[in-house]
């Protein structure tokens, strides 16, 4: 089952921002999503020409524009 986790990259390693219901030493595979990569995978559905604006809200939806 996939375990979805929030991770910042800080000096070269991911620290998960939450702990994981693993066993020691258990082998996972990882997938990196980047909220920039999100952002790129959605052009063209929000009708504006301002990628600024259409960033902005894309990765801090909660701004108050």
């Amino acid at each position: 089952m996939p375990i979805t986790v929030d991770a910042i990259y800080e000096n070269g390693v991911l620290r998960l921002e939450q702990p994981l219901p693993l066993k020691e030493h258990e082998r996972v595979q990882v997938t990196i999503d980047t909220a920039r990569s999100r952002v790129q995978a959605t052009a063209g559905l929000i009708p504006c020409s301002d990628s600024n604006l259409i960033e902005r809200v894309a990765l801090d939806p909660i701004e108050d524009l």
